[in-house]
């Protein structure tokens, strides 16, 4: 007889093809379920700031030492800091925060290699999946502050940008900490992208560049100063086509 001829329970290839839809299947009850899991236990944290960085940063870098001051700021401000809650920069956030007066939140993300969580999180949230964790960072955040990192970082600051650039999220200030690291990134939007017409001129505005724990402050103080942190009901409607 031949294969094809096979009933379906007979047919290795189709048995296989049937497994993997079911699997497919009880995937995406997954990826709901976090959604759901993670927005409700997210719900009472605004307004908040989205840290990124790299997981590499050694606790006696400058870097690190930097996002811990800039967190411990944000927190005592008044800001839930959100961080990937493991190592490094995301360590520092989390910690700086942990010990202000605004909750510190880790979102942290299950890999083959795996980064630990760190111990500074007062809200610990674990995903399986990227794109679930990168809309909650989004979903919550009323600023992205983004220290030097890899291409990780690289990967949250351009999708901010995006979200904010196609109008999918309401505008929110992205800042750049550390002049020197991202001068290169910057000085090539202005030269490539601007100058060859990938982006219009007026996009390079969206990235504000700063040193000093302080300007981050003003600078998301100074974008909300007219219109409050929460988000509009306008702007909630278009959050959930994320």
């Amino acid at each position: 007889m031949h294969l094809d001829k096979l009933p379906v329970t007979a047919d290795p290839r189709r048995a296989e093809e049937i497994g993997y839809s079911a699997r497919e299947s009880w995937r995406m009850l997954g990826i709901m379920s976090e959604f759901v899991e993670a927005t409700e236990r997210l719900a009472s944290i605004r307004p908040a700031v989205s840290i990124f960085g790299s997981a590499r940063t050694a606790p006696d870098h400058p870097n690190y030492m930097l996002t811990e001051d800039i967190a411990r700021k944000l927190s005592d401000a008044g800001f839930s800091v959100i961080s990937g809650g493991g190592p490094g920069i995301m360590e520092a956030a989390n910690k700086g925060a942990y010990f202000g007066k605004s909750p510190s939140v880790g979102l942290n993300i299950q890999l083959p290699f795996e980064q630990s969580s760190n111990a500074y999180q007062d809200i610990s949230q674990t995903f399986q999946h990227f794109f679930a964790r990168k809309v909650m960072f989004v979903k919550f955040a009323a600023a992205y502050v983004v220290m030097p990192g890899g291409f990780g970082t690289l990967d949250e600051l351009f999708e901010a940008l995006t979200l904010v650039q196609t109008k999918k999220i309401a505008s929110i200030p992205i800042i750049l900490v550390g002049s020197k690291f991202w001068a290169g990134l910057t000085d090539w939007v202005r030269a490539s992208l601007i100058a060859e017409g990938m982006i219009s001129p007026e996009d390079i505005d969206l990235m504000h560049v700063i040193d000093q724990p302080g300007e981050v402050l003003d600078a998301i103080f100074s974008h909300y100063e007219k219109r409050g942190f929460m988000p509009s009901l306008a702007e909630r409607e278009i959050q959930l086509n994320l």
